[in-house]
């Protein structure tokens, strides 16, 4: 990165050229860098193993996984190792039911195989195995995949890390060719200069990029941004469905329907609309704490922060499909410069990456949606993102139960006040712009002890055991 700057602190940045379903991705939680990562790890090493020379396989008797990192320290709790064996017995995030999940993890069956073609070998939940939590390798979330032969030897090995957001590299990793942005911007600042150039709005500007970087066609990505709605909302509607414990030692209930039901009935108007706020939220979170399917926004951590908010734009505030399609690309953007520019995994930046992101992109959906200018957009996601730094992410017996449920609906929440706030302002008065937050989160992620990166060593996830 160039020196820093109070000017333009993200100065001579590359290009943003996130696409839109690489970022939103449907599966099950409960965390995108804890389950859905490793799960297409898995499905990964087997496409590569497959691709070895026949000598090679003929030779090859199992194969061996080790966690390091979060993904050791937290991987129980957060069903890694089920995952790591769903994706390498043939199984991908986006076509996984929960059912598969749950069986791997309460009663996995004898037998089970790696479905190299030709070469079938066998794999148990002993083949996972849980290494250091400190290591020095490139990301926190690294997972060693190997092919051994019948004595232990490796015969093809290969380092993968989780990075977040479901996203996934690997030791010698190189982005996949793709199209490149028609209108090109490494930060907040870029983006406000490519508006102002081309007088398109922030959807607009997006869907060109996506079209240019995917070659999908307009009608196919709003298609497509339609069935991650719907996605969304079921989400919310199965969570307010249910009731009972969640998984885990926990002991957690489910609280959404509760939550729905006592604040649908409020005479206070406000409470009303934040009560039911705070439902969609946990909704959401409780399914994913559950292993149920949803939508990473960005992250599995968080994923019910955006949901929330979008179910209460079009149940409770009444705005139109297009304003919510809009909205969420513009929100989208918002999500590319912090993982572009920061991370977006608690493992890396604490959960300021997870919620506070999701706040900040749900702020900037909800401003898009009303109709406020970019400035507005801007001010709202940044208000939001400022006031979630510093967040620890630090799980309680490494479920995502506590505080993440909750943090989901105070996340919501705040999205919904930062809106109120810079949609108020004089817009000369805001002094801090979102380049500057997503720089701090960086810092501050950089500088955080470990113990407060999603290990469950350290913060609530320590205290609440003493107690």
């Amino acid at each position: 990165m160039n020196p820093l700057t109070k000017t333009d602190p993200l100065k001579g940045r590359p290009p943003v050229e996130t696409a839109l379903f690489d970022f939103f991705k449907i599966g099950p939680g409960p965390s995108s860098s804890h389950t859905i990562g490793p799960m297409r790890i898995g499905a990964d090493f087997i496409a590569k193993a497959a691709a070895l020379p026949r000598e090679t396989l003929d030779r090859a008797a199992r194969v061996e996984v080790e966690l390091l990192g979060s993904l050791s320290a937290t991987g129980k709790g957060h069903g890694t190792d089920t995952a790591v064996l769903a994706g390498l017995t043939g199984n991908q995030p986006e076509s996984c039911p929960p059912t598969v999940l749950e069986t791997l993890r309460d009663h996995p069956p004898s037998g089970l195989v790696v479905p190299i073609p030709s070469h079938p070998l066998p794999i148990s939940p002993s083949d996972i195995r849980f290494g250091p939590v400190r290591h020095s390798r490139p990301y926190n979330n690294t997972l060693v995949a190997r092919l051994l032969d019948a004595g232990g030897g490796v015969l093809f090995a290969l380092e993968y890390y989780s990075v977040g957001g479901g996203f996934i590299q690997w030791e010698g990793y190189e982005e996949p060719h793709r199209g490149k942005p028609v209108h090109p911007y490494g930060s907040m600042r870029e983006l406000q200069e490519r508006l102002q150039e081309t007088g398109l709005s922030i959807h607009e500007l997006i869907l060109e990029n996506e079209m240019a970087i995917t070659g999908l066609s307009r009608p196919e990505i709003l298609s497509r941004l339609n069935r991650l709605m719907d996605a969304m909302y079921d989400s919310v509607r199965r969570g307010l469905a249910h009731e009972g414990r969640l998984p885990g030692t926990l002991g957690v209930w489910r609280k959404a329907r509760a939550l729905s039901e006592h604040y649908g009935q409020s005479n206070f108007e406000v409470a009303r609309l934040l009560g039911r706020l705070n439902a969609y939220a946990f909704a959401v979170a409780e399914e994913n704490a559950a292993g149920g399917i949803i939508v990473t926004a960005p992250t599995c951590g968080a994923a019910g922060v955006i949901p929330a908010v979008l179910y209460a734009m079009k149940h409770d505030l009444s705005l139109g499909d297009r304003a919510l399609r809009e909205g969420l690309l513009a929100c989208a953007a918002v999500g590319y410069l912090c993982k572009h520019n920061a991370g977006i995994a608690g493992a890396e930046v604490g959960c300021q990456g997870e919620v506070g992101v999701a706040s900040s992109m749900a702020a900037a959906m909800l401003a898009h949606a009303n109709g406020y200018d970019a400035t507005v957009v801007e001010n709202a996601a940044e208000v939001a993102l400022e006031h979630h730094l510093g967040l620890t992410c630090d799980p309680v017996g490494g479920y995502v139960q506590i505080p993440c449920i909750e943090r989901n609906a105070m996340g919501a929440v705040k999205a919904f006040n930062a809106f109120l706030l810079a949609s108020a302002e004089k817009l000369p008065e805001h002094k801090v712009s979102l380049d500057a937050a997503i720089v701090a989160m960086n810092e501050i992620g950089h500088d955080m002890n470990i113990k407060f990166k999603e290990t469950s060593g350290g913060g609530l996830a320590v205290s609440f055991v003493e107690c």
